[in-house]
């Protein structure tokens, strides 16, 4: 037996009791979230996402899996959904111009449009780009989501939808983002194309 055969053991009970967490304590809320932003697709709204680092990639995946598709056995036109952290001339420009904290908010007040959603991703819930998105997406009439840790952060009280999930761990947290995601597309695919059924 290996060395870090315990240890993977451990990390990944850890893993799983956080999504069973999440499972007990939030489907309803993760269901709410899902059914609201299929519903702003389904009429003719965008989704724009955003993040930092690991919740930076989150965002590109997330949009990568709506633009082109979730399902290798399903097909449905394109979604409009944009992930706010790929354009490397525009984040380091506006971070040179206007500060990295504004590098979301920019793109929001350039692309976002009422009945749109931004969908925020931070593990803290402090992020203070997040934060700045979230403040325009507000005053633009957007819907805000929300994808973080425990408590939410700061990030909670301007979010019109969270997924807090129940953790202070990152990578569990980041675990635990990743497959509401997943569960988000597929929630998109159901209510909006009749997927299998509901």
């Amino acid at each position: 037996m290996s060395r870090w055969t315990d240890y993977t053991k451990g990390y990944l009970a850890r893993s799983i009791a956080v999504k069973r967490a999440l499972l007990e304590g939030h489907a309803e809320a993760i269901s709410d979230m899902g059914s609201a932003v299929a519903a702003a697709l389904a009429a003719g709204h965008k989704l724009l996402i955003f993040g930092n680092g690991g919740s930076a990639a989150d965002a590109q995946h997330l949009a990568t899996e709506l633009v082109v598709r979730f399902s290798g056995d399903f097909e449905r036109e394109a979604l409009p959904a944009i992930a706010l952290t790929t354009d490397t001339s525009l984040l380091t420009a506006c971070s040179n111009d206007y500060g990295y904290d504004r590098i979301f908010a920019r793109q929001v007040e350039a692309f976002g449009r009422p009945g749109d959603v931004a969908l925020g991703i931070s593990t803290s819930g402090n992020s203070k780009n997040v934060i700045a998105a979230f403040e325009t997406a507000r005053a633009r009439e957007l819907t805000t989501v929300l994808f973080a840790g425990e408590t939410g952060g700061k990030l909670l009280a301007l979010s019109d939808h969270s997924v807090c999930v129940p953790s202070t761990v990152t990578s569990h947290i980041q675990e635990s983002h990743l497959a509401t995601l997943h569960l988000l597309c597929e929630i998109i695919e159901r209510q909006n194309y009749g997927k299998g059924g509901a």
